[in-house]
This record gives structure tokens, C-alpha cells and sequence, in this order.
């Protein structure tokens, strides 16, 4: 739950002001781009966003508290509280349970400045009841009990301990910590271990009183709703709670200007090495802040930013990223490059520090601060077709104060010009204002005054936003609708293509192409090859430069991936109406015509080796490993062949870029187990014609005959895999089980495995390992079955402190023998039901998963009537059947079993 702090963030925000119109409650505020603001008699705040074109509800409800409201000793407490708002009320005792029930997609998340929790569900009358009355009742009246605390407190405990094995994560604390000297921004959210294990529950609970009121939240609504009478129902739930009598006092302190550089020296256990810097910058509601933004981006874009140049190309390091995070006060701005152990370290932090240095005589081009804010706006736009994205997002707005300041944000950064961009670089990014993680006497100090914050209410008033975006259709995901509207064909290669026209919000379309070829003899010995490939292919053509290639799409807001491995390749695109086709024409071309650029090739072999060194030595790499090594029956060459970290550094330093070259011009094209899926706004007949035309007569010289996946008969493994200095340890369990997903005893397994450990937080094992026990933050079960071949596996996954290893796993033992001797309960199976198909029907609903749908229909030459009957099947299923299913399949003796951690052995004392 707590959210991942190195995140980049274009958005900012600002404070919300309430329309001094008299008249009843609720007052209709202001609507902007389609967002209506209202509010209630008792302070509540409510946002309401309907979207016709999508069958499901966002109910996002955020309180304005973070780790910045927090005291001495208070560290985390925001935080923690998140996690027992989840333990229920008197009216919602079990809330995991009910989550699961209405097939929801729930979490909570607390930050700097806030916290919310959110649902996603099928948009039905009672699913919107019981969401708003889940959180009207949990506002004031969760439990926030001494018995929760206890044991869930064991469970934030493991979420920092998790956090402890990241280098990065450490570093980027560390050096949080030592650049604030005063202000909480700088404690990261999780808080201090000692606070988390000793803040007293009473604390705790007023904590709770004195910010979880209706006078401090916002309420968000969005999706499929009838605004009318979505507001009514908000109001029958919320409005009897009354405004509370308790002032809330603002935070005041402001962390003092810094006078000289700052240095960090962290040595932990890791794999390679980083160097990082932090500079303070002004409050998300500046003006600056959007120029930080833009000028972070230019820095580090690929393959046009300075840093990218200077440090990537040069193979100096294999990574540079920005920290981008506007705030409600004064914030922060940083860059984060990773580097080889082999790489040296001090000459990567010189080019670094000098880059920014220099910013002041030799600012960022005009034509690269162009490329910046076009990769921006192109994501805001994006993101603003997705009404459920957005619907959550708003909670980083409603934090800094206002949710109109997406849309002024978005204004500002098509206003940033190359002056902007070149003062805000001159003016913040000073050694006097930098944490690179020593003190440095300095006989002239040059400080940085960080500007105040802009009057709120001057910064808002009157702003309208934009005329309100295409809206789309009502799409109804049943799965024989969605085969209806589907056309389906086939080009003269064999390539199949199916393409389903829609109205959607912002005229978006998604599409991937998927192309497969050659088989296990032909495929021997290229693992590395193939999977080198398709990430090439954008990185230049034989008449544009990876440069051109990128600003092509940008200037055309579109999002393309080329990804793939052996023997497989594909294409994803998102973009609009507009310019699909123009897009789509491009990426056939680029398919066709790569060149692989030497040097775009030597960065991505040291960006992969890099990768490998970095996750080496961590414990779920190194449990994953053993199992995947001992259950795999493989030979050494063949494209399932499971590779230790050794063996794939090696590949990567011997391939070269001639045998990338050959492989493709030997094996790309397409046939018939190749595939074309669209789904979105877009003119069919001009789509098919480009296909025809760019893809009919490409053929592939071996056509694709898939591995088979074999399962594995072999002895079972229990065995302790030690990584030492990482404070927390993972359990991996898997079993093979000879079942494809057409097996009759299929959908009863699907469900089992959910109500094993698949649900949110209240499967047998969430419930007995994180709910009771509070031995791990995260836990649970997983259950995947090919479409073709007679391989499933089911398996189970836990984080957890190392000193719990003997007590999670009797835990682990004890609940499914629990099930085999007992079965599950006919209540548990008819909640399931329920849930899941409601789960299936808003999987159904999203863009992203219908091409993925659509795609392994074509693949397993299926249409939507599967799901269809899926559906029916699991409705039909009898307790009996789920519990012969589990009994039949699921073998404790065959449990493959690896256990990750630093485990050290305990001494006796004499």
C-alpha cells in the first residue's frame, strides 16, 4: 500500500476554493473539462466525472494528511493508519471480504500530502451503494483497534524491510533525509522502524478523529454514473455526518535555505553502484515548477538528453533517471544514474554534477525543450482518455489543493519556452542548493531563496479549463458483444487480424502486432539474438535516426513499444483517431527497414547485463532461480532453457550485432501464427488496407511451431537460499499439474486458487498469514493454464521478515491442509462467484486487455464464447467440484519450495 517513492511526476497541484453562491446544499462549485465540483453542508468536497463509454465506477475518496502532518515520533503514522481503516467497522467488519465480493479493484496509498482509498467495480446500482456507504462508515467509524495494531503493525514492518533490500530505496532516504533539515518532507512515508513499532494506539486514534473528517476529504466519483443521482446517493451517506467543532491548523514550518553542498557515503550489500543529487526547488503551485519539469525530461530523454549522451552512450553508466516530485510546499528535483561495478563511479558523479553545473552558461536548446514538453503533453493527454486513471490521479491535485490544477498545469508546460527552461536550471540547480549524499566549505556561498507559495485562491479563480473531450460510447463488455462488433480476417500470408470498432473517450485506439516464427530446432542457441531484436527496431531505419523515430510518434501523441523474445515479436500502439493510421504505416515501416545502430546496440547489452547485476543477489530473483532451474528439464540452447545470472551475462557479452542483424534478415516477417488486433476508434477498411499492403505479402522463412511446455514429474525441493544483509526474505512455492485451460476440472481450480490466495486480503492465506498473524505484508496464491499445452501451475508467494521463516511457513502448511482436509465453505464459494464474474466483466471493459484478448482468441483459434461459458461454468460450479478439484490437484508433497533471505544462524548462549 504505501506508494514507491522514485516516480516521475509531471502534474502539480493546488488548494480547492468553495463558491461564495448562496443557496442549498449540496453548491455546485465549478465544472471544468467535464469534472463537476460540488460540496456538502458538513465540508465534504465531491468530485463527479461521468464516462458513458466505460462499465465501470472509480469511488476515490482522499484526506488531506500525509507523512507531512505528522510529529515527533509519528513517523509512518499516516501510513499505518491506512492499513487499519481496511479492518472494518461495525457495519463493514469484514471489508476485504466484501471488496472481493463485488469484484472490486481496491487499494489505499498514502504520500507527502495525503492519503486515499479507492475501488473500481461493474457499474451497478448496488455496487455504487455499498461503495459510497463502505466509505462514509469507515470515515469516522473504523475500528482502529489495539488488536489491529498488533498485528498489523507486523505487517508494515515487512513493507519496510522490503523497501531496505532496494539500493536505490535506501539511497534515495538517505539522502532525503540529509538534504531537510527541519521540514517533513524529509521522512519518507513509510516512517522509522522504531515509530512504526512503538506509536501507541491511542495516538494512533487521534490521529484518526482529527483528520479522517468530512471537513478535510474529497470524494471522487468517476465512470459510467448519473450525476443527479450519484449526488443524491453521496449525499444520503455522507451528509449525516456532521461537520466536526476541532480547528485544523496548517503546516508551518519551511526548511531554511541551504548553505553548502551536502554528501552521502551509503555502503550496503547490492550489485552495482549509484550516484544520485537532490536539489530543493519551489512548491508544485509555481510556475517553476512546471520548467523543472520540462528541463528534467530534456535532460534525460533518450537518445536526445544531455545526460543520456554523456553518461549512456559513453557506456558510463547504463541508466539516468530523473526525481520529479511537485509538492504542496517547497519540494525537491534530482537525478539518479546507475553504473557497472566494473565502471568508475567518481567520473560518472563528475559528469553528472559538471552537466548540471553548466546549465547556467550553456542552457538546454530550444529544440529539445520542444521534444520535452511534447513527451509531457502527450502523456497528460493520454492519461486524460482514461477516466479511471484520472479518477485516481485527482487525488495528487486534491492534495496540493486544487484538482483544476491538472488542467493549469497542462496550460503552463505548452507555455514553457527555452528562457523558462534555461533560468529555472540556472537559478535551483546550485552546489549550495545540492544533496548528493560531506560538507564542502564554501567562501561565497551562493544560497537559493525558494520562492513562497502563489495565493491559491488568485491561482484558481475564474479558470474554465478546455471544451470537454469526445466522450465515446456506452461499450457493453458482454462477450458475444464484443464477438459481434468484432471482424475478423485473414491476409494472404496467413496472418490473421481482428479489429473492433469503437466510440471511445478522446478517440483513442490501441492496436498490437504480433509476430511469430521458427521453432525449438531452428531457435537453438539464440535466446540472446531474439530478444535482442525486437528491442532494436525503433532505434533507427535506413531513412530516420532513433531521434526522429521518437519525435514521429511524439508529435503525433502516440505511445509505441517494441518488445519480444525468441521466436516472438511484437508491437503495442496507443494513440487517437487522428493519427492511427499515419501511426500504423510508420511502425510497419520500422518493422521492415531496421538497421541496428552499433552503439543503440552496445547500450542495450550493458542496460540488460546491468539489469541482471542488480537483481542478482535479491531474494526473490535468487528463490525464482532455483525453483524455475530445478523444475525446467531443458537443455542448455534451447529457448526455455533457464539461465543462471552467469551464464546470461556471458550470452550478452559474447553476441554482436552482426548476428542480431543476420537473425532478423533470416527470420522476421510474418504467417499464419502471426496477429493484428485494434481495438478503439478507427475506419476499418483504411486499417485492413494497410495491413494488406504492409504486411500481406511479408513472409516469414520458418514458420512458427511453439515449444511445448513440459511439466515438471521430478522430486520436490525445500531448500534455503541465503542472501545476506537484506532485511526481508521471500517464500516461493510451485507446482506443475497436468491441465490446459479448456480441462473441465479448469474453471473449478481458477476458482479454488482464488479463494486459496487470490482475493484481496481475505483468501485463507491473506487472512491467516497478513490479517491474523501479521507475518507478511504481501502473500498469496497464483494459478496459470496454457491454452494449448497440458502445463499449469499453481504456486504461492510471500515477503516476510527472515526471523518468521519456521512460523509462515507452518502457517503456509497448516491453511492448505486446513482446505484439503475441510474444503472451503459454501459462503466462501458463492461470495467468489460473484466477484469474479464481476472481476471478468471489468477486465472486459478496459481497451488494454481486450487486445489481449482478442489476440489469444486468433492464437488458440477461440472466439469470445469461451469467456462467455467461463463465466457460466464458474456461476454453475458446486462446492463439491471446487473442493475435489483442489484435492485432486494440489500435492503438498510435490510443493516446490524456495525460501529467500538473509537467515542467520542463531547462537546459543552457555
Amino acid at each position: 500500500m504505501n506508494r514507491f517513492l522514485f516516480l516521475l511526476l509531471f502534474l502539480i497541484f493546488c488548494t480547492a476554493t468553495v463558491s461564495t453562491a448562496q443557496g442549498d446544499y449540496p453548491k455546485k462549485i465549478t465544472s471544468v473539462e467535464g469534472i463537476t465540483e460540488y460540496q456538502l453542508e458538513n465540508g465534504l468536497k465531491v468530485l463527479l466525472f461521468p464516462d458513458p463509454s466505460k462499465q465501470t465506477i472509480t469511488v476515490n475518496i482522499t484526506y488531506l494528511v500525509g507523512s507531512r502532518h505528522e510529529g515527533y515520533g509519528e513517523t509512518g503514522m499516516a501510513h499505518l493508519l491506512e492499513h487499519l481503516v481496511f479492518k472494518g467497522t461495525p457495519n463493514h467488519t469484514d471489508i476485504p471480504k466484501e471488496l472481493s465480493d463485488h469484484g472490486a479493484r481496491p487499494n489505499g496509498t498514502t504520500f507527502f500530502d495525503r492519503t486515499n482509498y479507492f475501488e473500481t467495480f461493474a457499474a451497478t446500482d448496488e455496487n455504487l451503494n455499498w461503495a459510497l456507504d463502505l466509505e462514509a462508515d469507515r470515515m469516522i467509524n473504523s475500528y482502529i483497534a489495539a488488536e489491529d495494531l498488533e498485528s498489523e503493525m507486523t505487517v508494515v514492518r515487512n513493507e519496510f524491510e522490503s523497501g531496505e533490500n532496494s539500493p536505490i530505496g535506501v539511497l534515495y532516504k538517505r539522502v532525503l533525509s540529509t538534504a531537510y533539515t527541519w521540514h517533513n518532507y524529509g521522512n519518507v512515508t513509510i516512517g522509522a522502524r522504531s515509530d512504526i513499532e512503538n506509536v501507541p494506539i491511542e495516538r494512533l486514534q487521534a490521529f484518526y478523529r482529527k483528520y479522517y473528517q468530512p471537513d478535510n476529504a474529497v470524494l471522487t466519483v468517476a465512470g459510467k454514473i448519473d450525476e443527479e443521482k450519484t449526488l443524491a446517493l453521496v449525499e444520503k451517506y455522507f451528509s449525516p455526518i456532521p461537520r466536526p467543532t476541532r480547528k485544523l491548523y496548517g503546516t508551518y514550518t519551511e526548511e531554511p535555505t541551504q548553505d553548502g553542498e551536502k554528501i552521502v557515503n551509503l555502503r550496503r550489500a547490492g550489485d552495482i553502484k549509484m550516484v544520485g543529487c537532490l536539489y530543493h526547488v519551489s512548491s508544485g503551485l509555481h510556475p517553476d515548477a512546471d520548467a523543472i519539469s520540462v528541463l528534467s525530461q530534456a535532460l534525460t530523454a533518450q537518445p536526445s538528453g544531455r545526460l543520456y549522451k554523456r553518461l549512456i552512450e559513453t557506456q558510463k553508466a547504463t541508466a539516468v533517471f530523473p526525481v520529479v516530485i511537485p509538492l504542496r510546499e517547497p519540494g525537491f528535483s534530482g537525478y539518479v544514474a546507475n553504473v557497472l561495478k566494473e565502471n568508475d563511479l567518481d567520473e560518472v558523479k563528475t559528469i553528472l554534477l559538471n552537466t548540471l553545473d553548466s546549465l547556467k552558461y550553456d542552457p538546454i536548446p530550444e529544440e529539445d525543450v520542444e521534444r520535452a514538453k511534447a513527451q509531457i503533453l502527450k502523456n497528460i493527454e493520454l492519461g486524460l482518455s482514461n477516466t479511471e486513471q484520472i479518477g485516481l490521479e485527482l487525488s495528487e491535485y486534491i492534495a496540493m489543493g486544487d484538482w483544476r490544477m491538472l488542467f493549469i498545469s497542462r496550460d503552463r508546460i505548452e507555455s514553457v519556452t527555452a528562457e523558462d527552461v534555461a533560468r529555472v536550471g540556472a537559478f535551483y540547480y546550485k552546489p549550495s542548493n545540492r544533496t548528493v549524499g560531506t560538507f564542502v566549505p564554501d567562501d561565497a556561498p551562493d544560497r537559493v531563496e525558494i520562492p513562497k507559495t502563489p495565493n491559491l485562491e488568485r491561482l484558481v479563480d475564474g479558470y474554465k479549463g478546455r471544451e470537454l473531450m469526445a466522450q465515446g460510447e456506452a461499450f457493453d463488455p458482454d462477450p458475444m458483444n464484443i464477438e459481434n462488433r468484432t471482424e475478423k480476417g485473414t491476409l494472404a500470408n496467413g496472418m490473421k487480424y481482428s479489429l473492433l470498432a469503437k466510440e471511445t473517450k478522446g478517440n483513442m485506439v490501441m492496436a498490437q502486432i504480433g509476430l511469430r516464427f521458427g521453432n525449438e530446432k531452428t531457435l537453438e542457441d539464440k535466446q540472446k539474438v531474439a530478444s535482442l531484436a525486437p528491442a532494436l527496431l525503433d532505434k533507427g531505419t535506413s531513412t530516420m535516426t532513433r531521434q526522429e523515430i521518437k519525435d514521429y510518434f511524439d508529435q503525433r501523441k502516440a505511445q509505441v513499444s517494441f518488445y519480444g523474445g525468441a521466436g516472438r515479436s511484437f508491437v503495442r500502439i496507443e494513440t487517437n483517431r487522428e493519427n492511427f493510421e499515419d501511426v500504423l504505416s510508420k511502425v510497419i515501416e520500422i518493422l521492415k527497414d531496421p538497421v541496428f545502430p552499433e552503439t543503440e546496440f552496445e547500450t542495450l547489452v550493458n542496460q540488460r547485463i546491468s539489469s541482471i547485476e542488480e537483481s542478482r543477489s535479491e531474494p526473490f530473483s535468487k528463490a525464482n532461480q532455483t525453483i524455475s532451474r530445478h523444475m525446467s528439464s531443458y537443455p542448455k540452447g534451447h529457448i526455455l532453457y533457464v539461465e543462471t545470472p552467469e551464464e546470461e551475462i556471458e550470452g550478452y557479452r559474447n553476441v554482436t550485432v552482426e548476428e542480431v542483424k543476420e537473425f532478423y534478415e533470416e527470420y522476421y516477417g510474418a504467417g499464419a501464427s502471426s496477429t493484428a488486433t485494434m481495438v478503439g476508434e478507427f475506419d476499418e477498411e483504411n486499417v485492413k488496407e494497410i495491413l494488406t499492403e504492409g504486411l500481406g505479402d511479408w513472409k516469414t522463412k520458418y514458420p512458427y511451431k511453439r515449444p511445448i511446455n513440459k511439466i515438471f514429474t521430478g522430486e520436490a525441493i525445500n531448500e534455503n537460499v541465503v542472501t545476506p544483509d537484506k532485511a526481508n526474505a521471500v517464500f516461493l512455492m510451485q507446482q506443475n499439474i497436468a491441465m490446459n485451460d479448456s480441462d473441465p476440472d479448469y474453471p473449478a481450480m481458477y476458482v479454488a486458487n482464488y479463494l486459496m490466495g487470490g482475493g484481496f486480503l481475505n483468501s485463507r492465506l491473506a487472512s491467516r498469514i497478513r490479517q491474523k498473524e501479521g507475518l507478511s505484508y504481501g502473500v498469496g496464491s497464483f494459478f496459470s493454464a496454457d491454452g494449448k499445452d497440458e502445463s499449469a501451475t499453481f504456486g504461492v508467494q510471500a515477503i516476510y521478515n527472515p526471523d518468521n521463516k519456521e512460523a509462515l511457513e507452518k502457517a503456509f502448511f497448516e491453511e492448505i491442509q486446513k482446505v484439503l482436509d475441510d474444503g472451503f465453505t459454501q459462503e466462501e464459494l458463492e461470495a467468489a462467484q460473484k466477484g469474479l464474474i464481476q472481476s471478468n466483466m471489468v477486465n472486459r471493459a478496459q481497451d488494454a486487455n481486450l487486445i489481449l484478448l482478442l489476440n489469444n482468441n486468433m492464437f488458440y483459434k477461440r472466439d469470445m464464447s469461451y469467456y462467455a461459458e467461463f463465466d457460466k461454468k464458474i456461476q454453475n460450479l458446486t462446492l463439491d467440484q471446487i473442493n475435489n478439484a483442489f484435492r485432486k490437484y494440489v500435492k503438498p508433497e510435490q510443493f516446490n519450495i524456495a525460501k529467500a533471505g538473509d537467515f542467520k544462524q542463531k547462537i546459543k548462549k552457555p
